[in-house]
């Protein structure tokens, strides 16, 4: 088993501990680890942390997925909803 799982985030390629959450690559990522952005502009980030706030929209190989409850994957495509 593989220590690092490599992910696309909005085209930059992201390296991340195995078994990291989406919401944790999105932090890693950097950005504050802001999943998509309020109707003003402003950079929202996951705040619950188990998919009741839907604050971590994000398409996930083309699928929307709650970034804390969805596992990081080899090659995955992570594109941040704006």
């Amino acid at each position: 088993m593989s220590v690092h799982t490599l992910l696309h985030i909005d085209g930059h390629l992201v390296r991340v501990k195995a078994g990291s959450s989406v919401a944790a690559a999105l932090r890693v990522a950097g950005g504050m680890g802001a999943a998509r952005t309020s109707v003003t502009g402003e950079r929202r980030a996951p705040f619950c942390g188990m998919g009741v706030c839907q604050e971590c929209r994000v398409l996930v190989d083309g699928r929307r997925r709650l970034a804390c409850q969805t596992v990081c994957a080899e090659g995955m495509r992570v594109e941040t909803l704006e």
